[in-house]
């Protein structure tokens, strides 16, 4: 649980944002908070692990230098170990092809992502959202998923098991009056940028009304100036108004008049998604208004919740249903929160599926696997190094010995077995039966990471523990006074 200065609270487990939400003064802290920063923005999974590993590094380091070895062979003999641990990892990686038909094995893998989550209660559900989201907006061609047209959206009541995957648009907002339709069927949407309201001149301008019939007729001149624009818009065929910018209620009276219903204050970025899922073009100027640049939707409907008066607008059955929204329930803003930050570690897995559907297997197994390759290799190196790659080996046991520790089981004990059974039976599936169900090969148990994941993790925990250990000095402003 963490809370800010200003007494706001998040819980949660996810490494990352515990990382930056906590108030670092250490400057190689500093370094670890960036470390996990870079793990989140690339791959999106596995913050906790990098950190770990570069954690568990630095402490081998240390005993490696009070033995009296230089640095900078340290850092040599942890390059060499990194490598032999990577080409571990492609020998023993598994690939699947990602196929849209078959999206078992990509929900497994996101479901191994979210049971270290607080939402592992309906990690199933959670795992089946994120993979229909991902392949419905993967371009299989390019080997890319854009993540602008998968959006995430919150609301706090109900319960998680009510998360919903919509395919189309969820917009935070209700129709600008109360007696307008609230459900609009065949929907063509005029999606505007300008403002509906008479116009005004681009200088400062002072207007001065001096009687009662030039008020009267500035009165008639607006109203005609309404009345004007919405016929532009009843004459393209749209038969609803998405608006960026708000109107009067002069002008919303004429829009319920005529039928029209209308939404506004919709945001920059909903109005993007509108176009991009309705396959709309955003209009600056009604002047330019045409039915070519009209979106299509097969229904708008309006989403009411409970006793409140809160409402939402949800665009389904869209033209282009590559844009897709996951609209997330819970009990409180924290688990929302969370489960938005869970939602998109998931998404971050499948997405690198996409792009490289190599696979290892989880609960250690793989740390373990490349812990085995590295001593092996340290044995058969001549040079001073072999002591770093020891110690390389002995920090990729931190990870397994870490979930055995956090399942309940012994630390120290549960690695020896796994480790020489691995060796004896020559299976590096073999992990931490982290669940107690009586296995320990994760193919059996569906314990599935990426392959791009825990190759980043040892190369960015490498790259910066040997960052580290050619630091001979630190200089500040504290020193100069």
């Amino acid at each position: 649980m963490m809370v800010s200065s200003d007494g706001d609270v998040t819980v949660t487990n996810d490494g990352a944002t515990i990382l930056s939400m906590m108030d670092v003064e250490h400057q190689i802290a500093k370094l670890m908070v960036e470390l996990s920063k870079s793990q989140d923005d690339e791959i999106g999974d596995g913050t906790t692990g990098v950190v770990v590993l570069a954690g568990a590094l630095l402490e081998e380091a240390e005993q490696l230098l009070d033995k009296g070895i230089h640095p900078i062979r340290v850092a040599d003999g942890y390059q060499c170990a990194a490598q032999v641990a990577i080409d571990r990892l492609d020998q023993i990686a598994d690939s699947f092809p990602v196929d849209p038909k078959n999206p078992e094995p990509l929900i497994e893998t996101a479901m191994t992502t979210l049971s270290s989550k607080i939402i592992n209660r309906c990690h199933r559900q959670m795992a089946k959202i994120a993979v229909e989201a991902i392949l419905s907006v993967a371009d299989f061609d390019r080997k890319d998923v854009d993540f602008e047209l998968i959006k995430v959206e919150g609301k706090v009541g109900g319960k998680m098991e009510d998360t919903q995957l919509v395919k189309g648009v969820i917009v935070d907002k209700d129709f600008s009056h109360p007696q307008m339709p609230k459900e609009v069927k065949d929907a063509k949407l005029a999606i505007l940028t300008c403002p509906f309201e008479p116009p005004k001149p681009k200088t400062k301008h002072h207007l001065d009304v001096t009687s009662v019939e030039a008020y009267k007729k500035l009165q008639e001149y607006e109203k005609e100036k309404f009345d004007e624009m919405v016929q532009q818009v009843k004459d393209t065929g749209a038969n609803l108004v998405i608006c960026q910018w708000g109107f009067d209620d002069e002008a919303n009276h004429l829009l319920l008049q005529r039928q029209l219903p209308a939404v506004r204050w919709v945001g920059g970025p909903e109005i993007e998604l509108i176009a991009i899922a309705t396959g709309g073009r955003i209009v600056p100027r009604f002047q330019e208004l045409s039915a070519e640049k009209l979106g299509k939707a097969g229904i708008v409907r309006e989403l009411t919740f409970g006793t409140t008066k809160d409402r939402m607008l949800v665009i389904e059955h869209c033209q282009n249903s590559r844009a897709v929204t996951i609209f997330i329930r819970g009990g409180n803003k924290m688990i929302i929160e969370e489960a938005k930050r869970s939602i998109h570690d998931a998404l971050c897995v499948v997405r690198n599926l996409v792009r490289d559907h190599r696979i290892v297997y989880g609960g250690g197994a793989s740390e373990i696997a490349c812990s085995l390759a590295v001593s092996e290799a340290a044995d058969k190196n001549p040079s001073i190094e072999q002591y770093a790659m020891r110690a390389f080996a002995d920090a990729l046991d931190d990870i397994p010995m870490a979930l055995a520790e956090n399942s309940g089981l012994h630390p120290i004990k549960t690695l020896a077995a796994v480790k020489s059974r691995q060796v004896k039976e020559t299976n590096p599936r073999l992990g931490i039966d982290c669940l107690s169900k009586g296995t320990n090969d994760m193919k059996e148990q569906h314990v599935i990471e990426t392959l791009l994941a825990k190759k980043q993790q040892i190369m960015l925990a490498t790259q910066l523990v040997k960052m580290i250990l050619k630091i001979d000095d630190i200089r500040t402003d504290e020193d100069k006074a």
